[in-house]
């Protein structure tokens, strides 16, 4: 019988952490030596943001390198992962009447492949990416990590990679180190409570929680994945926080694992 996997939500930040030796980029490496291994990771990426829900299908998703500005290196890592099409078939089964489009040209794009190639650095787990569908409320998504909780049984890790505060407006880059803005200090700081506390609801309803969530969500795409890991996770599921800080300012890089 297979492990229940635990669900965990990363915030990636810079994709300079894939290749940069960072207090994050160690975490998460360390954080990968502790898991159990997956038959696959099913990762929901705020960087794959559209309208409807689709699933990479292929057998060989590609590494997209989906910025700009950064350098050579970057663009040259690939994380040469398989796809795992019985899973997606899966998906459709456990997220209907939702549809789930096969899809056979997106891929891995860097809120998986930055963070994957810490945790599991030999590529050799599958890896499904699971698409953001941008014309639904929050508790669409929040629901959706409900109906993925089963695949916990199945060998299947959920992985969600965004960031509780992602305000890139304020971002200092390039800059030396600066202290977080206290608006964004203090909306990390009431997510973390709220997630200690088990209250779904304030995390769900986020755009009722003030101007500091207004400042450090001012688009939803980084924080909705924080719901597919909330609505997966299990009332018995132990709380830890695997890595923490703030880049820039206004990144917060608190990652949280339920199980």
């Amino acid at each position: 019988m297979t492990d229940r996997m635990p669900v965990l939500f990363v915030g990636h930040g810079n994709p300079m952490n894939a290749v940069q030796d960072s207090v994050w980029s160690r975490a998460w490496s360390a954080w990968g030596r502790r898991l159990p291994r997956p038959r696959a990771v099913l990762s929901v990426s705020a960087h794959w943001y559209l309208p409807g829900t689709a699933a990479t299908t292929m057998a060989q998703p590609r590494t997209i390198h989906d910025f700009g500005g950064f350098p050579r290196e970057l663009f040259e890592v690939q994380y040469p992962a398989p796809g795992d099409p019985e899973l997606v078939r899966r998906l459709q089964e456990v997220l209907a009447p939702v549809p789930v489009r096969a899809d056979l040209s997106w891929g891995l794009d860097h809120g998986t492949w930055s963070v994957l190639r810490h945790i599991f650095p030999d590529a050799d787990v599958p890896v499904v990416q699971l698409g953001i569908d941008e014309t639904q409320a929050p508790a669409f998504h929040h629901d959706m990590g409900q109906r993925l909780a089963p695949l916990r049984d199945e060998g299947i890790l959920l992985l969600g990679s965004g960031n509780i505060v992602h305000n890139l407006h304020t971002y200092a880059w390039g800059r030396r180190p600066v202290e977080p803005f206290d608006w964004a200090a203090r909306f990390e700081v009431l997510v973390r409570d709220r997630i200690l506390r088990d209250d779904t609801g304030e995390l769900v309803d986020y755009a009722s929680l003030g101007r500091d969530a207004e400042l450090s969500v001012p688009t939803p795409e980084h924080y909705l994945p924080l719901l597919y890991v909330l609505g997966a996770r299990g009332k018995e599921d132990a709380v830890s926080f695997p890595a923490e800080g703030m880049d820039g300012g206004s990144i917060s890089m608190l990652s949280v694992q339920w199980g």
